[in-house]
């Protein structure tokens, strides 16, 4: 659905894009992720063909993003963090103008409307001011639009900014609702947010790609935990766990009940061998698997490396 080659954007010495790449395939729900200043946002408007980049190329759905900005913008719902609404209008006036800038046929537009806001919670809602509406529901007002002429591509630009924790849960049920039927570019600085509603993240700092990958392979590590019924044979086990081909080190896990050790190692996973090895040693085995971190503590360690944002 969507292909991003070697793409750069430059503004004076100021580098916001070097050479990212990376493919979304139809209906992912994809968290961007990055500090502040990362050029998260300059990648989205390049993806809505609002700017152009400096160099490189971005295909939607085949076609160039850059040769053909008109049929891209049709096939994309695009929710920037601060909604473009009019307080003024009903959310069904506002609707109605939003729907004749998308061409929506005029014998078509009550049934779009009617779809999209049954989708966002808002059918009560319609023939009530924008501006008497919470925080909450103007959201609501600003993914109705979004998603109006049913796109291809949605871009959420903090999409949950501001709402209270009931809100959040709405939104996020309706994320993976339109995933159903919509590609989701979804940015933001909330890591339990993408834990909740992605599959997978793309992480940029300081204008370069530096993680791509699936929320299980990101949050995987090389490490291994095995856990023991029998504690009376702790020393024989960490003495053959540290001849084990592939094994830096072993290590007692403190106040872990029963009796557990973490087998670290910079292989891809360990745990193959180390149940080969317990299977023939009969050690009293009680639970073995390889140990995650959070999606923050990933986040957190290319930051580090990275040096954070500009």
């Amino acid at each position: 659905m969507i292909e991003v080659k070697e793409l750069s954007k430059s503004y004076d010495e100021v580098e916001a894009l070097r050479q990212v790449s990376f493919k979304i395939k139809p209906r992912e729900v994809i968290g961007l992720l990055g500090p502040n200043g990362a050029g998260k946002t300059t990648l989205m408007k390049i993806l809505t063909g609002y700017i152009h980049p400096s160099s490189g190329t971005a295909i939607i759905d085949g076609c160039d993003v850059l040769q053909e900005t008109d049929k891209v913008q049709e096939m994309i719902g695009y929710l920037p963090e601060n909604a473009p609404i009019y307080p003024e209008l009903t959310v069904q006036s506002y609707l109605k103008m939003m729907a004749n800038l998308r061409n929506i046929a005029a014998a078509d537009q009550n049934a779009y409307i009617s779809e999209a806001v049954h989708a966002v919670g808002l059918a009560d809602r319609l023939v009530t001011p924008i501006c008497a509406l919470s925080k909450g529901y103007r959201q609501r007002v600003g993914l109705a639009q979004a998603i109006l002429h049913k796109p291809k591509l949605l871009i959420l630009d903090e999409p949950t900014n501001g709402l209270d924790p009931s809100q959040i849960v709405e939104v996020r049920k309706l994320i993976k609702k339109l995933s159903q039927n919509s590609t989701i570019l979804l940015s933001t600085h909330i890591l339990s947010e993408v834990e909740a509603t992605c599959q997978r993240a793309v992480i940029i700092i300081r204008g370069r790609l530096k993680a791509d990958a699936q929320l299980s392979e990101m949050e995987a590590t090389c490490h291994a935990l095995v856990s023991f019924t029998d504690t009376g044979r702790q020393t024989e086990i960490m003495e053959t766990l540290h001849k084990l081909a592939g094994v830096d080190g072993v290590e007692n896990v403190v106040d872990a009940t029963p009796f557990t050790l973490r087998i670290q190692s910079d292989r891809a996973d360990m745990c193959p061998q180390i149940f080969a090895l317990a299977k023939e040693n009969n050690w009293p085995l009680c639970e073995l698997r390889r140990e995650t971190r959070t999606l923050e503590a990933v986040f957190n360690e290319l930051t580090a490396v990275d040096g954070g944002g500009r």
